[in-house]
């Protein structure tokens, strides 16, 4: 049986007129308060929602029901929408 050909393929390259340019204010590194932040924000949320629980819905605003997992849940989210921010 006849060995079947190998077809060569041209190795593709981007043109250059079409590609993004990243500039150097994009490349730049977080600033060191964002991490800190962001870790401080989530210790805050896991605390807030122990006290809730532990204490049996009377801490750590008693008026507040069931916002209070709002409140913990919130700080939670936007720790991780800060840390989507972090290079």
């Amino acid at each position: 049986m006849p060995k079947s050909q190998v077809r060569k393929k041209k190795i593709y390259t981007p043109p250059t007129d079409v590609m993004p340019t990243a500039t150097a204010a994009e490349k730049r590194p977080s600033p060191i308060w964002l991490p800190i932040t962001a870790v401080s924000l989530i210790v805050f949320g896991i605390a807030w929602l122990v006290i809730y629980y532990l204490s049996s819905t009377e801490y750590p605003v008693q008026g507040w029901g069931y916002w209070n997992l709002a409140v913990g849940f919130g700080a939670m989210v936007t720790a991780l929408g800060l840390l989507s921010k972090w290079r």
